[in-house]
């Protein structure tokens, strides 16, 4: 059985980085989200809320429209399957949660909405907490560490106890040290190349690097459509760290991947 586990990414919004405005129709998300799982995905990742660098926040209302139809539909395709919630605000969750999903994936890791860890925790749902500094609209300003690898560790194991304290079992939650969020390239390569210190706070590391602007950096400015063979490589790096989750725009060709990478290193 394989150790990696790849999560397929369904945007519900129109101004996402990457796919906004194509799964506005809750048929062609779900029907996307299928393919994704006869593909080869783990699990599904929903979110209606951009969080590209700039954007700005919608309220939960709009977010439940969005995301709501796609994981009940999701949930009566595959009764099994884990569905994540991508988002930052609890009463979202716990609709989300009540359709069919299983997971809370918070960007600000329980930090913007108090009720968050709680609600996890009630309602035993696995939890992804990831690290961000400043929000989606401020993030890319002006990222500023003394030491970015072991500032996100200390905030990710910090967050980790709060979980543990509001009644989580370690064993449900993942850990995100958030690439491209609140971070310059040097920052984000540094994360990669030292991932095992957050790997060695004890919890599975998750990392989101699929079709990101680093990989665009990297490649001389290469445009979205051009950084799958990029991504590849930094989830390698990754893999190579520890990380065993991968959220990702393309399913099959990471799942190709990871199962080589795999066969030929024994992991």
């Amino acid at each position: 059985m394989s150790p990696f586990h790849v999560i397929g990414i369904i945007n519900t919004t129109p101004d996402s980085f990457s796919d906004g405005g194509r799964y506005i129709s809750a048929d062609d998300a779900i029907e996307t989200a299928l393919d994704m799982i006869e593909q080869g995905a783990d699990g599904i990742d929903v979110g209606g809320e951009s969080t590209r660098p700039g954007a700005q926040p919608i309220s939960p209302d709009m977010e439940c429209e969005r995301v709501l139809p796609v994981i009940a539909g999701i949930r009566r395709g595959h009764p099994a399957v884990p569905i994540s919630i991508d988002t930052s605000k609890s009463v979202v969750a716990a609709r989300a949660i009540e359709a069919g999903a299983t997971i809370i994936n918070d960007i600000t890791a329980g930090v913007a909405d108090p009720a968050m860890l709680p609600l996890a925790a009630r309602l035993g749902a696995s939890l992804i907490l990831m690290h961000m500094q400043g929000t989606p609209r401020t993030m890319q300003a002006a990222p500023t560490y003394a030491d970015v690898v072991t500032e996100v560790r200390d905030y990710l194991a910090a967050r980790l106890a709060a979980a543990e304290a509001a009644g989580i079992p370690r064993t449900r939650v993942i850990l995100d040290p958030g690439i491209g969020f609140g971070k310059t390239p040097a920052h984000n390569i540094a994360l990669l190349q030292h991932l095992h210190t957050l790997v060695a706070v004890g919890a599975p590391v998750l990392v989101g690097v699929s079709r990101k602007s680093l990989i665009g950096h990297l490649l001389g400015g290469r445009d979205i459509t051009e950084r799958l063979e990029g991504g590849l490589a930094l989830m390698g790096l990754a893999a190579q760290q520890g990380a065993t989750y991968f959220r990702v725009h393309d399913v099959l060709p990471t799942r190709r991947f990871l199962t080589v990478w795999q066969k030929v290193t024994g992991d």
